[in-house]
């Protein structure tokens, strides 16, 4: 009996041992994780960001899968990092080009010669009101007032 059980506390001890050696391993070499043991494998926290994976070990290795919430999380992230990339992307492709004039745009012969039109009107009377103060100007200096 006492064969068996020492048999016994060695099978169970030595999956614990192993654990307990690989959970060691693994703190070591990444601080910023904790590794909690669950009924059906491990649940990893990020330390950091806080965000938990469920683990299981398969074939001697641990293979950690992102909750659902932070998988969800995750996926819309990346959606929305590729939606502002390609916008990001069509920015500078578009500035590398000259846009094509378009006909349409440009004001017909008629709009053109009206706004030329008011530009003469404008340029004439500002002329007209420059010379004023010219001639109002020489004239003063023309006729110094006599006391």
């Amino acid at each position: 009996m006492s064969r068996t059980r020492t048999l016994l506390s060695t099978v169970i001890a030595v999956p614990f041992l192993a654990i307990a050696t690989f959970n060691g391993a693994f703190a070591e070499e990444t601080t910023s994780y904790s590794l909690e043991k669950t009924e059906s494998g491990y649940v990893r926290m990020n330390n950091k960001t806080g965000e938990m994976s469920i683990c299981q070990e398969k074939s001697g290795q641990l293979i950690c899968k992102l909750a659902a919430e932070e998988r969800k999380a995750y996926e819309e992230d990346m959606a929305d990092l590729k939606t502002r990339v390609a916008k990001l992307e069509d920015t500078v492709a578009s500035m590398g080009k000259i846009p094509p004039v378009v006909r349409d745009a440009l004001p017909s012969d008629e709009e053109f010669e009206k706004g030329l039109s008011y530009m003469e009107k404008f340029m004439r009377r500002f002329m007209g009101i420059a010379k004023e103060f010219e001639n109002d100007d020489k004239a003063s200096k023309a006729d110094p007032q006599k006391t």
